[in-house]
């Protein structure tokens, strides 16, 4: 019964949504004036055989072909559901649909009988009689019609049972309402509960608003209560006002030739000499005039910054009768004011310490920083930096950039897996962020962890030259390796050692690209025929160029991850082409290729056909992501120019940015007597963190990352420089599975690089 409750609610509250997302559709069109489309839309409306999600008014239409004994609306209605719904789902529930299709007809039958139609029921056996002579569980059914009384009969009794009919009903019932749930659901729908989720945080906030304000209350009535129990003197409630006198006040106290100022003003007398911050005895001769002297001392105190508050409340100074100040008088007092400046000294000195205590602040000397006057010193006078300046301080590294503004990472640490002797091609973490695959030039795969401790955890030599590989998402042990010899190896990580080997297509036989579903099930697998020399790693500047990329054919198929057998094999327009690079969207009903001829194709995984296809780069597709949204494709092309394209509208540009050649490639390393190696890309060109704000991208001597969606004019903002190699870097990745970001770049040397960043949340 609960399970039941719970289905009618979903039931109602999908069937509600769609009426009212609906009827704001309706309300729209009539605003555009677009009456045309609003009146397709009606009729569309009132043809609709979904009923608008409603599994009870899909019940009633079935009931409605029984009991009219409307055989041909019965069975194409059904038919219909089972191209709209049923066909979508898995194989392991076709026994399901198989078996409700059964019950419905069974149940169209018992009701001919029921209502004595002796006339339906032997047209349904002569119309279905092909259809269900050969089914076993139908078998038995065909005597029906000649039976006299078959509700009394032991095998067709419990099917005239009202039971087992509100049984069926509401089996059927149920699963269509979980279907409809399941079902990908468009933005609209979301609308109404997204409204009505909005409006219970804000009665939530009222509520938590309400409670603050009474906790609040409550607690200022608190503290009165307890400022009437402990009521302070007078003279002890302004103590806060006298600043740093306490000194004076004991001197005074010590010397009774200073206390014969009336008690009114004796804070008044004192205060102003308080304040006074006397860094330098001012200059005059013991002779001058106290006029001369007072003015020395204001012009001291004006150089030192007040709280503008304190400042207000500070009473100016007082003449006695004889005419001279009582600043005048704190003057001419030696001793005292040797010790009050030296209490101030210290004051300053321990206020100052935590601005102080920058290395970089100091000067490299080593000589002592000059004390200016009014007892402000040199450090309080540091010029900003410069625009475009990363200051570091520390052993954290803090970044920050123009006018000491803070920049949105860290640089905690470094570090270098050394384990490979020739360029790298690929390196990729896995889903986890607990593993790292990289493979080299020479064909050698490196396995290692680098949480807690760096370690390999596996090595994979192969005869036959390695040029792909990618992690399995389910289970994340599970790598693809990719070859030149038309194979693809399912290895186990842990276990060490090749599941499967799967031959892929003998006239194809480069493996360039694979890519695993988020849901694990299946892979795609871009294969390319043989182009010559070089593009399986580097090679030296004597090499001849390569052929046209659009000579070489290529071919995307689709394996079953778990079959081992081949799915299907993409239509790849104009003509069959190599495809460079691929990735998949988070749930995997999308798949973006980049292929040698510039064309960015864009397929839908439900179809298995290409959605849209646009001319993306001058020269070939070298890397392509999904951004952080999924609205838009990122892709770095042949012609060196980093794009974001709009996948809902073809070939739509969003952004173009151009970046330098140590960032897309081919990637050139000199040595000596004017050896040059050089590398076309093969690996993942660049990488985004976590929150898709920032793009990593490779350089001459490490990573770079630069600001996506920034207000520059050239759409690009650096942000922060990994470096640490010695060689050119050709491939990156970003891990943000853990709390701190890693960096992953790997270099033309062998040499792989692993920083860990931590966000500055602002």
């Amino acid at each position: 019964m609960q399970s039941e409750e719970v289905n009618d609610w979903r039931e109602r509250t999908m069937g509600s949504a769609v009426e009212r997302t609906d009827e704001h559709v309706r309300e729209y069109l009539i605003y555009r004036g677009f009456t045309s489309t609003l009146k397709h839309l009606d009729s569309d409306m009132k043809a609709d055989k979904e009923k608008g999600f409603r599994v009870d008014k899909i019940i009633d239409q079935l009931q409605l072909f029984i009991h009219t004994f409307d055989l041909n609306g019965l069975k194409d209605y059904w038919g219909y559901l089972d191209r709209r719904l049923f066909c979508r789902l898995e194989d392991i529930y076709r026994p399901t649909v198989s078996k409700l299709r059964t019950s419905l007809f069974r149940y169209y039958v018992v009701y001919t009988v029921q209502l004595k139609n002796l006339e339906k029921t032997q047209e349904f056996f002569q119309r279905q009689a092909q259809e269900l002579q050969g089914k076993p569980e139908w078998r038995d059914w065909f005597i029906l019609p000649f039976m006299p009384a078959p509700e009394q009969n032991p095998l067709f009794s419990p099917y005239f049972s009202r039971q087992w009919s509100d049984t069926f009903l509401v089996s059927l019932h149920n699963f269509l309402s979980v279907l409809f749930q399941c079902m990908p659901q468009p933005v609209l729908l979301s609308f109404d509960s997204e409204v009505q989720r909005t409006t219970c945080l804000q009665e939530e906030n009222d509520q938590l608003r309400h409670m603050l304000f009474s906790l609040q209350g409550e607690a200022k009535l608190k503290k009165q209560e307890e400022m009437v129990h402990h009521k302070l003197p007078p003279y002890v409630q302004n103590m806060d006002r006298l600043g740093d006198t306490e000194l004076d006040l004991v001197t005074c106290q010590r010397n009774p030739a200073l206390t014969t100022t009336p008690s009114r003003n004796f804070f008044s007398t004192f205060l102003p000499q308080a304040r006074r911050v006397p860094g330098k005895m001012p200059r005059g001769l013991p002779g001058s005039s106290p006029t001369q002297a007072s003015l020395g001392r204001k012009d001291t105190a004006a150089n030192q910054p007040k709280d503008p508050v304190a400042a207000s409340k500070e009473p100016r100074p007082v003449c006695s009768a004889g005419g001279t100040s009582e600043p005048q008088a704190g003057f001419t007092s030696h001793p005292r004011q040797r010790r009050h400046q030296d209490h101030e000294k210290e004051r300053k000195e321990l206020f100052s310490k935590p601005q102080n205590q920058m290395p970089e602040k100091r000067g490299e000397s080593g000589d002592p920083e000059p004390h200016l006057e009014g007892g402000t010193t040199s450090s309080d006078l540091i010029d900003p930096p410069p625009p475009n300046q990363t200051q570091v301080s520390g052993e954290g590294q803090r970044a920050t950039g123009v006018l000491g503004v803070e920049q949105p990472f860290i640089k905690l640490s470094q570090e270098e897996y050394g384990e490979h002797h020739s360029s790298i091609m690929h390196c990729r973490v896995d889903c986890s962020g607990r593993r790292v695959a990289s493979l080299d030039v020479d064909g050698v795969i490196k396995v290692w962890s680098f949480n807690p401790i760096m370690q390999t955890k596996a090595t994979i030599m192969s005869k036959s030259p390695l040029l792909s590989l990618e992690w399995a998402t389910k289970p994340d042990r599970l790598l693809l390796l990719g070859s030149g010899v038309g194979t693809v190896r399912l290895y186990d990580t842990d276990a060490k050692k090749n599941l499967y080997e799967m031959a892929i297509d003998e006239t194809h036989q480069r493996i360039l690209s694979l890519a695993c579903s988020p849901s694990g099930t299946s892979f795609v697998c871009s294969a390319a025929a043989h182009a010559g020399p070089g593009r399986s790693g580097s090679v030296t500047e004597t090499v001849p160029r390569l052929p046209n990329p659009l000579s070489v054919s290529g071919q995307l198929l689709l394996w079953d991850t778990k079959t081992v057998k081949q799915q299907l094999q993409f239509s790849l327009e104009p003509g069959p082409v190599a495809i460079n690079c691929t990735a998949f969207n988070h749930n995997g009903n999308l798949l973006v290729t980049g292929a040698a001829d510039g064309v960015i194709r864009l397929f839908d995984m439900q179809r298995y056909d290409c959605a849209m296809s646009w001319r993306a780069h001058d020269g070939e597709v070298y890397s392509v992501e999904f951004s952080y949204d999924e609205n838009t494709v990122f892709s770095i092309g042949e012609d060196g120019k980093f794009i974001q394209w709009n996948i809902h509208r073809c070939g739509v540009k969003q952004s173009e940015n151009s970046l330098p050649q140590d960032a897309t490639g081919p990637f050139v390393l000199s040595g000596y007597s004017g050896y040059k190696q050089v590398q076309v890309p093969r690996g993942r060109l660049f990488a985004f963190d976590s929150e898709g704000q920032h793009v990593l991208t490779c350089s001459n001597n490490g990573g770079l990352i630069y600001r996506l969606n920034s207000t520059s004019d050239s759409g690009l903002e650096k942000v922060l420089p990994l470096g640490g190699h010695k060689a050119p870097v050709v491939t990156v990745d970003w891990c943000s599975a853990m709390d701190c970001g890693t960096c992953l770049t790997a270099s033309m040397d062998g040499k792989i690089k692993l920083s860990t960043l931590l966000a500055q949340k602002s």
